[in-house]
């Protein structure tokens, strides 16, 4: 059956200096094998900005071109900033083979942060696969929100998604909340969970400690957090996902949308 080598940046992030961070995750990238998932933070390229004015890129920007080029070998996947149509999203892209394979738009924006009064929240799903395992991704504060995730998970029947995949910036003054709800998304949906953030101050000083790290589908850490940057090397089977669900059938019970 199914199996995948998974690589999660965790790195500090420039803040709104695209030129530099692509600089960096491209060092990282280095290390990383071909047929790969490779996943970035939320808003890779600029840090949490509240200026999409100023750091917004079009779908045909340079670090969206620079995730096309890197990903000729591996998928590679983060949010970043968008301009479309005169409207600002914290979007989640996933390129292949120098192709978008997917895209999502942040549903739950931030407004501790008053990210909704810079940016539009999405209202559409997305699953994709990769390498034979059907992923479905998800942006930081989404986190917090398990009917969101559920309808996700149920709308991609017959087939759930075998991997919750979370990119954020989440501050350390909350990172025991991420660390519980990362392993809560994991037991509920009977699903591998990949969290991915970043480390380092911003520029208004919120500290991030990372705590990038996989849960199992029985709640169990395949990769325990961290604090320091680093890129973590994880390696995913199906096989044990797929026996794990057909002994313990509890999605079937699982409340429809």
């Amino acid at each position: 059956m199914s199996s995948l080598n998974v690589f999660l940046i965790q790195t500090p992030l420039v803040w709104e200096n695209p030129v530099a961070n692509r600089a960096r995750l491209q060092w990282h990238l280095s290390q990383t094998m071909p047929n790969s998932l490779v996943v970035f933070p939320e808003m890779f390229s600029t840090g949490f900005s509240m200026n999409p004015e100023k750091v917004a890129e079009t779908m045909d920007g340079e670090t969206v071109q620079w995730m096309s080029q890197m990903s000729q070998d591996r998928m590679i996947c983060g949010s970043l900033s968008i301009r479309e149509n005169d409207l600002f999203f914290n979007r989640f892209l996933a390129f292949y083979q120098g192709k978008l394979v997917a895209q999502y738009d942040k549903r739950h924006l931030f407004s501790y942060g008053g990210e909704q009064n810079f940016y539009q929240a999405g209202n559409q799903t997305c699953v994709f696969e990769f390498q034979g395992f059907t992923l479905a991704p998800f942006v930081c504060y989404d986190l917090r929100f398990p009917a969101w995730i559920r309808k996700t998970v149920l709308q991609s029947t017959p087939i759930y998604p075998d991997i919750l995949l979370f990119v954020a910036n989440w501050p350390s003054a909350r990172i025991s909340a991420w660390d519980v709800l990362l392993k809560a998304r994991a037991i509920e949906n009977q699903a591998y969970v990949i969290g991915v953030n970043r480390v380092g101050n911003d520029e208004k000083g919120i500290a991030h400690n990372g705590h990038t790290q996989v849960v199992k589908y029985d709640g169990e850490y395949l990769l325990e957090p961290h604090q320091r940057e680093a890129i973590a090397h994880i390696f995913l089977e199906k096989s044990p996902l797929v026996q794990f669900r057909e002994r313990f059938a509890f999605l079937s019970d699982a409340d429809g949308f």
